[in-house]
Parts: C-alpha cells; structure tokens; sequence
C-alpha cells in the first residue's frame, strides 16, 4: 500500500478500536436506542455544515437507494446490535468478534466479482489472522451469550457489506455529504424508540463522554477516514483494520 493508505490503515485501526469500551461504559448509562440515536445525531450534526459549505448535498441526486442500503447496512443494524450484544459480552470480546469482517468481506468480494481478487497467499493470511483472534476471543464466546454473539457477526456481515456498498455505488459522491444523509436517516429511524426510553436521571458525566466520543471521533471522524482509505486500497482490504 501507499504511504497514505497506511496512515489511513493505522488511523482506522485506531479509531474503530476505541468504540468497544465507550459503547461498554455508555451501556451501563442508558437504553439501546438513546446510545444509538446520540451517536448517529451527534456524527450527523458535526458533518453537516462541512457538507454544506462544500454544496456536496446535490451530488446525492439518483443515488438514495444506495444511501438508504449504506446506511441500513453499515448503521442503523450494526450499531444497535453491537451496543445491545455489549450488554452480555466483554468490550474486548466483542471488538475481537468483529475481526469476522475481513473473512466476510472476501468472501462477498469473490462472490460479486469485485476486482481485488484474493490469491491463495491473500487468504492464508486472512485465516492466519483470524485463527489468533479464534485463539483470543473463542473461550470467552463460548462461555457467552449466544444471542449475543450471533448479533457481534451479525454486525461483521453489516460491516463487511457497507463497504462494497460505498466501493462500487458512492465511490464518486461526496463523503461527507455520504455520512450526513445516512448518519441522519438512522437518527430518523431510532428516534422515537429513543424517546420511549430515555432515562429517569441524567446520566453520569463518563457516560456523556462517552456518548460524546462516540458520536464525534468514532463515527464523524471515522466514516471520513474510512471513505477516504476504502478510495485508496479497496473495501476487502480496507476491512482488515478489524485485526
């Protein structure tokens, strides 16, 4: 890879390794659906006034059906069932678990034709790296939740389809404009569940923090560091940051 995609790997790796416990603590604070609604809210309304000095919102003309695919696929599925999977299972576990992605997302790629093709080196070291994550996160999960678990990969399979999605239909659109519209439509989506079951008290102040970094660092920051490094390397290795 480039020196830029490397930055943009080691960047990414960083970003969406520190998720796993603020979601923990958050948990502990308030529902599902209130974790879910401040993340995407808070991610959407940092993104916006970037989208609109730019003017990019008009580039997302004939391309809703995609924007709606992404943003099920990437945001309003995984982020609910990982937060609620979090509820039974280690922070470090379930960030472990999610290392499925780069399998999934290989196999999808030989599936749909996509161009980064696999050769027989490629895919040893994927199942190389995904044994030691066997090795690290199988005796917790086996001790797990199964519910729990399933929704982790379930998760996987979101994350590993929502950058095919952005790949080969939103390669060319903004992705700033990209964020704000599908961070904005799972607001949408979790809003009233969100209102139904926001708590009696306000919540203590690491749980705000929490919400905080989660909604600026791990999703505003993240989903344009991830645009930006799936344009560079591809979205099969692009998900190996999962490692």
């Amino acid at each position: 890879m480039s020196r830029r995609g490397w930055a943009l790997f080691v960047a990414m790796g960083v970003i969406w390794g520190i998720p796993y416990l603020l979601i923990k603590v958050a948990d502990g604070g308030v529902s599902v659906p209130v974790l879910v609604f401040t993340r995407v809210t808070l991610g959407a309304l940092l993104l916006l006034p970037v989208a609109l000095r730019r003017r990019e919102l008009g580039a997302l003309r004939g391309h809703w059906p995609w924007l709606v695919a992404f943003a099920a696929f990437e945001i309003v599925g995984p982020f609910a069932l990982l937060s609620s999977a979090e509820k039974h299972l280690a922070s470090s576990t379930t960030g472990l678990l999610v290392a499925a992605v780069p399998i999934f997302g290989a196999v999808l790629a030989q599936l749909t034709g996509g161009q980064d093709r696999l050769t027989p080196i490629r895919w040893t070291g994927l199942i190389i790296g995904f044994g030691g994550v066997a090795v690290l996160a199988g005796p917790d999960a086996a001790h797990g939740d199964a519910a729990s678990v399933l929704a982790v990969l379930g998760t996987a399979l979101g994350y590993a389809i929502g950058p095919l999605i952005a790949n080969r239909k939103l390669g060319g659109v903004p992705p700033a404009a990209v964020n704000t519209v599908c961070l904005g439509m799972a607001a949408l989506v979790y809003v009233v569940p969100a209102a139904l079951t926001l708590p009696a008290a306000v919540p203590s102040a690491k749980v705000i923090l929490c919400l905080i970094g989660l909604g600026a660092i791990c999703t505003a920051t993240a989903f344009i560091v991830f645009f930006a490094l799936i344009a560079e390397v591809g979205p099969a290795r692009a998900t190996v940051i999962t490692y």
